[in-house]
């Protein structure tokens, strides 16, 4: 019998710097539907999951056909909701935190990072990372870089510019991209686990599995992730959608 693979969308009405976003639209659909959609396209998943706490986005993911659960709204991080679901589907072996704000997520890269937990009992916990190409994400705080060992465990995250490079010797950066893979018994014991003194600082959820000594695979990936945090954000994403409508009708792509 294939491993039970359950993929959940956390989604929250009360955005601080965007609220309602998720219900935001994008030519036709609201983000919430392109997110679901394109999780809905990745192989691994046995089902997949909006978790929310308001009626709102409850009301939105029936209208498109999704599965949803609605969550206590004291939840202090997205991690959270997404453990609470998981607490009520029992059969399930393996949890995929998908963000709810990344409508343009490549299905393959949710694939990649599964893999590692089929292939590896130890591993606890899987997420992503990609090459950085513009100089500029570097130094910038708001990208959250990652180094690894020669096993692509995680060794540290950091919104500082890690490794520090000292002389003129070329280095490869890389930054985290967020979704998260779990073994559902890890996850379960996530919430529980004391917060450190690096999670606190650079105040990065991640850090909690490095401080109380769990390993986190990192897979590379070429999915440039494309978040929507501002109204901003949305109408870069939908200068991409129709970049790749116009792209498909000139026939430059399939």
């Amino acid at each position: 019998m294939p491993p039970r693979i359950l993929a959940v969308i956390p989604a929250r009405y009360d955005s601080t710097r965007f609220p309602g976003k998720a219900l935001a639209y994008l030519d036709s659909r609201t983000m919430l539907e392109h997110v679901w959609e394109r999780v809905s396209m990745a192989r691994y998943p046995s089902s997949v999951v909006i978790a929310t706490d308001d009626s709102r986005i409850q009301d939105e993911a029936r209208r498109f056909g999704a599965r949803v659960m609605m969550t206590r709204s004291d939840h202090v991080s997205g991690t959270d909701r997404v453990a609470e679901v998981a607490s009520f589907v029992e059969d399930a072996q393996y949890v995929i935190n998908v963000q709810g704000d990344e409508p343009l997520l490549d299905p393959d890269a949710i694939d990649a990072a599964i893999l590692p937990l089929l292939d590896e009992p130890a591993i606890p916990m899987g997420t992503l990372k990609k090459k950085i190409e513009d100089p500029a994400e570097i130094h910038d705080p708001n990208v959250v870089k990652v180094v690894t060992d020669r096993f692509e465990n995680a060794i540290y995250f950091s919104r500082s510019t890690i490794p520090y490079v000292r002389g003129e010797e070329s280095q490869t950066y890389y930054k985290h991209i967020g979704l998260y893979v779990y073994r559902r018994d890890f996850l379960l014991r996530y919430s529980n686990m004391a917060v450190g003194p690096l999670e606190k600082a650079e105040r990065l959820e991640q850090l909690r599995a490095l401080e109380n000594g769990f390993k986190i695979r990192v897979v590379e990936t070429e999915y440039e992730s494309v978040g929507v945090d501002t109204p901003e954000d949305l109408e870069r994403v939908q200068r991409f959608i129709q970049a790749g409508r116009a792209a498909v009708i000139s026939g430059d792509i399939d």
